[in-house]
């Protein structure tokens, strides 16, 4: 952090929907380009690894391996960048399928957010695929690691003093009771 400031970037990748590894390609890319660039934290789109529109498919197994893959590579493949990179995916956990945002740093998973609030009006089914995050705070093993779930789930940094990351994916944000 340089006079109060962080460099941050936000990326949104051609993605192909339920193509995890195409997608995982894509936010590798824009992540080293970020690093390169001297952004320290890189955001990317919610169910990036994905995609959002994967519809019924999100309760297939294939594409939860998939997208867990992905997520194994983008940690591989970024681990030598000194950048935070919050990517979103799928997580089942304890018979529940969640929306989540992983945050990731030097090849490890810091934390998990599930998505709370779910928007299932208009367009949006979130309801059919996913449980709300509201009221999980657990230790899940996640690509051979414990990592942390948890909608409040707010992560200091111990080397830049008053840096504090939390996330908020999409609806949450905008919620009468946001996180």
């Amino acid at each position: 952090m340089k006079n109060g400031f962080f460099p941050i970037a936000c990326a949104t990748p051609p993605l192909r929907v339920a193509d995890c590894t195409y997608n995982a390609e894509q936010i590798i890319s824009l992540t080293r380009e970020a690093a390169k660039n001297g952004s320290k934290l890189v955001v990317f789109p919610e169910l990036c690894i994905t995609g959002y529109t994967c519809g019924d498919l999100f309760l297939q197994q294939i594409l939860l391996d998939g997208a867990l893959q992905a997520l194994r590579t983008i940690l591989k493949e970024t681990s030598n960048l000194s950048c935070i990179c919050v990517v979103g995916l799928p997580i089942r956990h304890a018979g529940a399928l969640y929306n989540c945002a992983a945050v990731c740093y030097q090849g490890s998973v810091l934390g998990i957010v599930p998505k709370q609030h779910l928007p299932n009006y208009g367009e949006f089914y979130e309801a059919r695929w996913f449980a709300t995050g509201k009221d999980v705070d657990v230790t899940v093993e996640l690509c051979g690691q414990q990592v942390w779930m948890s909608p409040n789930c707010v992560l200091a940094c111990e080397t830049m003093p008053g840096l504090v990351l939390g996330v908020e994916i999409c609806e949450d944000l905008w919620a009468a009771q946001p996180p």
